[in-house]
C-alpha cells in the first residue's frame, strides 16, 4: 500500500501519520509497515535537539496505524467507511534508540479477532535489530 491508499485508509495527516507504506499485507492478518525517520519532522525539535530520538510512543502508534490500515483494508462490505480506534497496549519493550535516517518496519501479526475487535503483536526493526515490541488491540466502528 503506497501513501496514497493510506491516506484513503486513515484519517492521520502530517505530522501525525507516521508510517510512509506498507509493504507487505495478508489481509487483516500479517504486514510489514515502513517509515522513514527524517531530521526535519516536528518531534526532533524538542526530543531531544542535540540527540535527536524518535519517541517510543510514536514508534508504538506507527505500529496501531499499520495494524488499523490492515483492518480497514481487509474489509469486504460496502458502504461507510469504518474508523480504528486504538484500545490497549500491553509488553511494551524499547530495545534501541531510533533516530534520524533510520528506516522503522513496522511487522505487525493479528493473534486474534472478535467482533468488531482486534489484537496484534507488533514488533519495531531497524535492519536486522529490533528496536521496540508491544501487543495492541484496536476497535473497528462505524462512523
Amino acid at each position: 500500500m503506497e501513501i496514497r491508499r493510506l491516506l484513503e485508509l486513515l484519517p492521520h495527516r502530517y505530522p501525525f501519520l507516521l508510517i510512509d507504506r506498507i509493504i507487505e499485507v495478508d489481509s487483516d492478518r500479517s504486514g510489514i509497515g515502513i517509515k522513514n525517520v527524517t531530521i526535519n519532522e516536528p518531534q526532533f525539535q524538542g526530543h531531544f535537539p542535540d540527540r535527536p530520538v524518535m519517541p517510543g510512543v510514536l514508534m508504538i502508534e506507527g505500529m496501531a496505524q499499520t495494524a488499523g490500515a490492515m483492518c480497514v483494508a481487509s474489509r469486504t462490505q460496502v458502504g461507510s467507511p469504518k474508523v480504528v480506534y486504538f484500545m490497549t497496549v500491553d509488553k511494551v519493550k524499547f530495545r534501541r534508540p531510533v533516530g534520524p535516517g533510520d528506516v522503522l518496519q513496522y511487522r505487525m501479526k493479528k493473534t486474534r479477532n472478535r467482533s468488531n475487535m482486534w489484537w496484534y503483536s507488533g514488533e519495531a526493526w531497524v535492519g536486522d535489530t529490533k528496536v521496540a515490541e508491544a501487543e495492541l488491540s484496536a476497535m473497528l466502528v462505524d462512523e
